[in-house]
């Protein structure tokens, strides 16, 4: 099978040398990658900036901005199998970006523009034997609820629900939500997630075929 995997955070630039970007390692992605591989899965991995090595054997593909990861996205998943969505993309950009340092001031204010949702754009061009798994980081009390319509509204055949304790952590607890209303909870590494992740896949696509 042929595995399209995001990974880690964007850096949306404010001038050439701050930006707004978040916390995530990239981890959970790249261990993904790293058990389709044992598997013996083709590999794509889009990846932010991370500290991380790839996995040897993957195609790396390395972005910055969410922009230059929503093109990538698009582009390759054509060709692929299953889609799994674990970067952490910025909501927003700046509108402008100074092309010259901003020197200090008292007060700076920052308009922000949307960035485009990449699962939404990848749900509406979904081919029918594709899987699609997203992850939803929620910290509110209608965290169930929150992911449930982001399974339904971006096409996802699994979401993982975490919190921000997920980011930078080794174990987790972690909440598996299927399309089909299956949810299980689980609390393990980000490696043993990603293998579940993977058999996920398999047996979904495995079904779809029979």
């Amino acid at each position: 099978m042929r595995f399209l995997v995001t990974a880690g955070p964007t850096r949306e630039w404010i001038d050439p040398v701050r930006y707004i970007s978040n916390a995530s390692s990239g981890r959970m992605g790249y261990e993904v990658a790293r058990q389709a591989l044992r598997r013996n899965h083709t590999v794509v991995l889009i990846s932010g900036p991370t500290n991380l090595r790839p996995p040897r054997g993957v195609q790396t593909v390395s972005v910055e901005t969410a922009l230059q990861m929503h093109s990538a996205v698009l582009r390759h998943l054509p060709d692929v199998d299953a889609l799994v969505m674990t970067a952490a993309v910025a909501d927003f950009r700046p509108a402008r970006r100074s092309s010259r340092k901003i020197r200090r001031k008292s007060s700076l204010t920052l308009r922000l523009l949307p960035n485009p949702d990449i699962l939404a754009d990848a749900a509406k061009i979904k081919r029918p034997h594709q899987v699609f798994v997203g992850f939803a980081l929620e910290d509110s009390i209608s965290a169930t609820e929150n992911a449930l319509r982001k399974l339904k509204a971006k096409r996802l055949d699994l979401v993982v629900l975490n919190t921000e304790q997920t980011i930078g952590a080794e174990r987790s607890t972690f909440v598996l939500i299927t399309k089909e209303g299956g949810i299980q909870r689980l609390e393990c590494t980000k490696r043993a997630l990603a293998a579940r992740i993977v058999r996920f896949v398999e047996e979904t696509i495995g079904r779809d075929t029979t």
